[in-house]
């Protein structure tokens, strides 16, 4: 909840760096400015205009830094009320020196957000720009912070807004008839259903490529499983272009679970090599294998690796069946040994394949195209193919199933007014579709929702 008062945070990552920025937002900012930071000249705060001076301890007169201040005016900051930067240089103990000094005059510090929260509570932005501005912030890829950027810049958040009330309108003309038969008469049912149809295509639109503007976003878990010496961890390392994992023809060397980063199409996968999948007796494989069976619980794509230079054995049919549920790719690899058992391989895996949710690819990792295989298949699998995140106007899952949710209300009320029931009963669902929308733009949000919201962000931001 926003208490009124005047915060400070660093608005930089931590650490060492040239220049680090503090920011002070709320009614005492500017004041706290005049106290701190002294001109070198004589200079009336102008809107957004860098000044060069010092940052001073008011109390001994003593100059901390040679800093820039900028000052920002209720209702024109990012936060919609007086905010000022100090921009300093970015040594821990000139950030410290300043925070204390600014503390000490009676501001508090930020929590996480706060900035972000305080522009959202003062009609600075809505929600939906909001997060994408967390979308933004924490983007690991170009591509991811182009989706994001594109969501910031789409409006969505008005383009619901505008269609909330439009259905609140229609809301309104339908409970008065309700309410008052004998005075008001009924919407037209020909015109309610044609601007709920709008509506719901409009819906639509605004789910295209969500699918992959949710992949570019929060990337995609990949786990790496199999029975042991399948090349697991040569798999790893071919799809990180790196020697990340230890390769060795000993069962059993990666007892523990491996985990890195690779980016196919922009999107982020996190990939975890995990302990070949077999009974064993010894004690710390047995954690190891597992740990590897946790991480396939959480996955939401598995490549499940396994040795076709001969017949399937026991562990790699019993790594198979652990991971038939799972969307996935299985690689039957080490080809390159023994070509001739590719068809008996296949035919062998047959029985495991899960139609568009399981893809099988025979090879080597050894072989280039393999990987290339590999790769694409995660890119169908995980995204549906070329993610292109700038085609879609929400990405994180809280929008989506609140705009999932108002589409099928929209649908369950276009079929009501097609069936010609009671007007009445397409009450329930355009109220549905309102609070949907509501959720998104943040005017029906709850403060749980929020807090969990802006914890995302940074407190500096």
């Amino acid at each position: 909840m926003h208490d009124g008062r005047t915060i400070v945070a660093v608005a930089t990552p931590p650490g060492v760096s040239a220049i680090a920025v503090v920011r002070i937002s709320g009614p005492r900012a500017h004041e706290i400015a005049r106290v701190c930071f002294a001109p070198r000249r004589p200079a009336k705060p102008a809107p957004a205009k860098l000044i060069r001076g010092w940052l001073r301890d008011p109390a001994t007169g003593a100059r901390l830094d040679d800093a820039l201040a900028v000052y920002f005016f209720s209702p024109h900051s990012f936060t919609g009320e007086d905010l000022v930067e100090f921009h300093l240089h970015g040594g821990a103990g000139v950030l410290l020196a300043c925070i204390a000094l600014v503390v000490s005059a009676g501001v508090r510090l930020a929590s996480a957000g706060e900035f972000t929260r305080r522009a959202f509570a003062n009609g600075r932005m809505d929600l939906a720009e909001a997060e994408a501005i967390a979308d933004l912030i924490s983007a690991e890829s170009e591509r991811a912070a182009k989706a994001a950027a594109h969501r910031l810049s789409s409006g969505a958040g008005a383009v619901l807004a505008a269609m909330r009330a439009e259905l609140l309108e229609r809301l309104v003309e339908i409970e008065a008839h309700v309410d008052y038969p004998d005075e008001v008469p009924p919407p037209d049912p020909a015109l309610l259903a044609g601007n709920i149809r709008a509506q719901a295509r409009r819906i639509a639109e605004m789910l295209s490529g969500a699918r992959e503007a949710r992949a570019l976003r929060d990337g995609l878990v990949c786990v790496i499983a199999g029975p042991p010496n399948a090349g697991k961890s040569s798999l790893l390392n071919a799809l990180l272009e790196a020697d990340r994992a230890i390769v060795s023809d000993v069962p059993g060397t990666t007892r523990d679970v491996i985990e890195d980063k690779a980016v196919i199409d922009g999107v982020v996968l996190r990939l975890f090599d995990t302990a070949g999948l077999r009974a064993t007796e010894d004690p710390l494989e047995a954690q190891g294998v597992a740990r590897a069976s946790r991480a396939i619980g959480a996955a939401e794509l598995t490549i499940t690796v396994v040795d076709g230079s001969g017949p399937l054995g026991p562990d790699a049919l019993a790594a198979l069946e652990r991971t038939a549920e799972s969307p996935g790719i299985v690689l039957v690899n080490k080809l390159d040994l023994a070509t001739e058992n590719a068809d008996e391989a296949q035919r062998g895996l047959n029985r495991f394949s899960r139609n568009d949710t399981r893809v099988v690819i025979a090879g080597s990792v050894r072989w280039v195209e393999t990987i290339a295989s590999v790769r694409g298949a995660i890119a169908k699998l995980g995204w549906g193919g070329a993610a292109d995140g700038e085609r879609a106007l929400v990405a994180n899952v809280r929008q989506i199933e609140a705009l999932t949710r108002a589409r099928d209300a929209l649908a369950q009320a276009s079929d009501t007014l097609e069936q010609r029931r009671p007007i009445d009963l397409v009450a329930s669902d355009v109220r549905e579709a309102v609070a949907a929308f509501g959720e998104v733009t943040g005017d029906t949000v709850t403060e749980e929702v929020l807090d969990g919201i802006f914890s995302r962000f940074c407190v500096g931001k």
